[in-house]
């Protein structure tokens, strides 16, 4: 991977993001991808997994906004630096987002493994 094509990456998960649009997410990892949302929790394994998380996270978001940063690339990882902002749907709060991805990649540029770290800021827009 080079940072082209890492910004590239990040760029289509951002617009997946801001549609909220699962299957455009799902589809910029491999089959067999795992997904930490936390570096806690156990990973969503495997496409149709991460798929149904970014549908129910997503359902209740609207008026999504990304950005990136990309911090470093190496030939199978990058990572990077990201913002979002949302307006909850039942309750009409914004919240900002701040957060860190590590991003493994295949050959053919699909991520492998994604990890992530955020805060949020419910009063906050990023």
């Amino acid at each position: 991977m080079d940072r082209g094509q890492i910004e590239g990456w990040l760029e289509r998960y951002g617009r997946a993001w801001e549609r909220c649009d699962p299957e455009a997410a799902a589809a910029l990892f491999d089959e067999a991808a795992e997904y930490y949302e936390t570096p806690f929790d156990s990973p969503f394994r495997g496409r149709d997994e991460i798929q149904r998380y970014w549908r129910d996270a997503t359902n209740s978001q609207r008026d999504v906004s990304f950005s990136h940063e990309v911090l470093s690339v190496t030939a199978d990882t990058g990572v990077a630096r990201w913002g979002a902002g949302f307006t909850r749907i039942p309750t009409g709060q914004r919240v900002g987002l701040d957060g860190v991805f590590v991003l493994t990649f295949n050959e053919a540029g699909l991520c492998l493994v994604l990890r992530e770290w955020w805060h949020s800021d419910p009063a906050a827009d990023s």
